[in-house]
């Protein structure tokens, strides 16, 4: 974690919880996990599921607003991460209003359920990670949550999305697996999602950085 990232789509990364455990294809060649077992100093237990109370107060010691990638090395809404440190999370980012906090999370059913009880200020973005068609139901279970900004992150995109439906989603992020050995993606997957986009009137360039619309808006 630090306050800088290589990330092309983020400026930060915030880690109170890191390492995971696999439920989908998208998970095969994971990023995180590699880091965790290269760097066995910063992760002691590896890449299994370890809570970082330690972490908790990290976005308050950063004076300059940034766009922060919460949870790069975990997923906040793994099952193992308990609601009441969940319930934490959330008010250190409600307590940052200068920082944009992305959670991104393939469990999409938990933050589903616990929307009507989390705060969901206008500095926190709700995303999920759809790899291929089979997990379009992700979306349908984000668009629950009461977050002014809903994302997806095609990443690693390992299938056609044509019939993606982008009703009530803000932001589209989409990439390939860049490891040794990994899969590959098609041009025309993400020619696809470039012309979904379009059509709706949400495409920005790739240099374009600024912050997409609030729902129900269409960027100018």
């Amino acid at each position: 974690m630090g306050a800088q990232s290589a990330i092309e789509w983020t400026d930060a990364t915030w880690n109170p919880t890191v390492g995971c455990t696999k439920i989908s294809p998208g998970c095969d060649g994971c990023y995180a996990e590699r880091l965790a077992n290269r760097f066995k100093k910063a992760f002691p237990n590896g890449f299994r599921l370890t809570l970082r109370p330690e972490a908790l107060d990290l976005p308050l010691r950063w004076r300059r607003p940034r766009m922060v990638f919460f949870n790069s090395m975990s997923d906040l809404f793994h099952r193992d991460v308990p609601t009441s440190y969940i319930e934490q999370l959330c008010a250190v980012m409600r307590s940052c209003p200068q920082h944009l906090f992305q959670v991104l999370t393939k469990r999409a059913g938990r933050p589903a359920q616990l929307a009507a009880s989390l705060p969901w200020p206008p500095n926190v973005w709700a995303g999920v990670s759809v790899e291929s068609a089979r997990y379009f139901w992700r979306v349908d279970h984000l668009r629950q949550v009461p977050a002014a900004v809903r994302f997806i992150s095609a990443e690693p995109l390992l299938g056609s999305l044509r019939t993606l439906v982008l009703a009530g989603i803000q932001w589209l992020i989409a990439g390939g697996e860049s490891q040794p050995g990994c899969r590959p993606a098609k041009l025309d997957w993400f020619r696809e999602l470039r012309d979904l986009s379009l059509a709706i009137g949400k495409w920005r360039t790739p240099g374009e950085r600024r912050a997409p619309p609030s729902s129900g808006s269409v960027p100018s």
